[in-house]
């Protein structure tokens, strides 16, 4: 049984690192967004390269994160955690030191890799480490901390952009990791998965990651209209073909099909696919429209954002509470059409707009929404699942929620006519960004209407989530496996 107490020294080290270490990767995923503009201009890059400068990480991230949790599992927790910490600083570097836009592209799907060791482990490290009295708590303060971490991003980006330059987004990444990883390997106890053993679906996450890879490609490039585009188009259906087959009849496969037996399962991930498609295509066109139409500098963008986070951190718990109250198909109905008001909202941002009277309540009423909608999201996930599957039920919910923002950010530009250099036409991008609120809107009242018609309220001896606390807008919050003591 783990035996580290939360307030023993090595307790507070525990902590430390795994905030060090989750943070890292939360923080790229909120502050890039803000430096893209001021990339475009130094690196000479049209649209389609700032798409992928967000999507490379993803990519990678949403097709290997299950696979970096069986990693750690089998080889080590904190092993793979360090590996994790020190691939994604190095690719942090190289993304610093990029001196073209292909060179980005390529370090940010590294960057990826590393995203998807690390942020599984991180959890994984806390829940194997400390004493079950001590691991909610824990649990809570690390949830917590990220999300303070979430909340100071934008501001911090759009700080080291009009400041240091948009290079330190990156390479603030390398003395966290150089402080993150030692901490790691003095203060962290070893452990892993008894029950685990060598062999891994390599060929599913490989599978997983290309049909992601070659559809976004499509999307992204279907503008010119090329062989290419049709080509990739076939493949990634075909990957994604083959991802099912090998999934449904591999004798480990990391996504198990017979999860989405469970109706509520499946209509909790339907949701999730409206919800963060909307979230990931909106957070990437609102600090490009704050920036190239308004005419903001990268701080004032970063930092009119924060309101949405800041609504989450506060009050993501409250909003658990009350659902386990009235249960989650209320707050899951209202909560997208909340977030679809605020998108909305946004349409009255244009040249000259005010922060007061026009970005503001916008963000306001979309943080209302997120509050509403994201931690029953995370419970009811969890409770449509036996117990001992909670974390990969949470694990499938994460991925398909990065998967549905990288699908988002590649297909409204094409739905939206951008062109290649609409992010240096204000009036060509604000002629775009209106219709992709209106589409966001939509995918969140379609999320909405699934959720009223087939979310139930779950059994009350139901699995409760340990994140209580929130931030993050990307994604919702992984949940681990409970500690074998309490599983057994």
């Amino acid at each position: 049984m783990p035996d580290v107490r939360l307030a023993s020294p090595q307790g507070r080290w525990i902590l430390l690192t795994t905030v060090l270490g989750s943070g890292m990767a939360l923080l790229d995923s909120t502050v890039v967004n803000v430096a893209l503009p001021r990339i475009g201009r130094d690196l000479d890059a049209d649209l389609a390269a700032l798409q992928w400068t967000v999507n490379a990480y993803m990519v990678t991230l949403a097709g290997l994160i299950l696979l970096g949790g069986a990693l750690g599992d089998r080889f080590g927790r904190r092993r793979i955690f360090v590996v994790g910490v020190l691939w994604f600083a190095a690719a942090s570097l190289l993304c610093g030191l990029a001196p073209n836009a292909g060179t980005l592209i390529a370090a940010r799907a590294l960057q990826g890799i590393g995203g998807a060791l690390l942020t599984p482990g991180s959890l994984a490290l806390i829940q194997a480490s400390f004493h079950p009295d001590d691991r909610g708590r824990a649990v809570g303060l690390w949830s917590g901390f990220g999300g303070v971490g979430a909340a100071v991003g934008p501001f911090l980006g759009g700080w080291l952009v009009d400041g240091p330059g948009w290079r330190w987004v990156f390479l603030l990444n390398v003395p966290l990791a150089l402080l993150c990883a030692p901490i790691a390997l003095r203060h962290v106890p070893e452990s892993s998965d008894e029950r685990a053993h060598a062999r891994f679906d390599v060929l599913g996450a490989v599978l997983g990651a290309a049909a992601l890879a070659l559809l976004t490609y499509a999307l992204i490039e279907a503008r010119t209209g090329t062989w290419a585009v049709t080509l990739s188009a076939v493949a990634g259906a075909a990957a994604a073909v083959a991802f099912v087959v090998v999934e449904r009849r591999g004798k480990d496969p990391m996504m198990p099909l017979d999860v989405f037996a469970s109706r509520q399962f499946t209509a909790v991930n339907v949701v999730t696919l409206c919800v963060y498609a909307a979230f990931g295509g909106f957070f990437f066109l609102a600090a490009l429209q704050l920036q190239v139409v308004v005419g903001w500098s990268a701080l004032a963008a970063g930092t009119a954002l924060l309101p949405t986070t800041v609504l989450m951190l506060l009050f993501s718990a409250r909003s658990g509470e009350l659902a386990e109250r009235l249960g989650p198909r209320l707050q899951l109905g209202v909560g997208p059409l909340l977030c679809a008001a605020g998108m909305v909202l946004m349409l009255r941002v244009g040249p000259g707009a005010s922060y007061v009277a026009d970005v503001l309540p916008a963000l306001l009423v979309l943080g209302l929404g997120m509050v509403t909608l994201v931690a029953p999201l995370t419970a009811t996930v969890l409770a449509a699942v036996d117990t001992a599957r909670a974390g990969l039920a949470s694990g499938i919910n994460n991925a398909a929620a990065r998967a549905a923002g990288l699908v988002a950010v590649a297909a409204l530009p094409l739905l939206t006519g951008m062109g290649e250099e609409a992010y240096r036409s204000p009036r060509a991008f604000d002629d775009a960004f209106g219709p992709a609120m209106l589409i966001c809107a939509g995918v969140l009242v379609a999320g909405s209407v699934t959720a009223f018609t087939t979310v139930r309220r779950p059994a009350p001896d139901c699995r409760r989530p340990e994140c209580r606390t929130h931030g993050s807008v990307m994604a919702p919050p992984l949940e681990g496996e409970r500690a074998r003591d309490e599983a057994v």
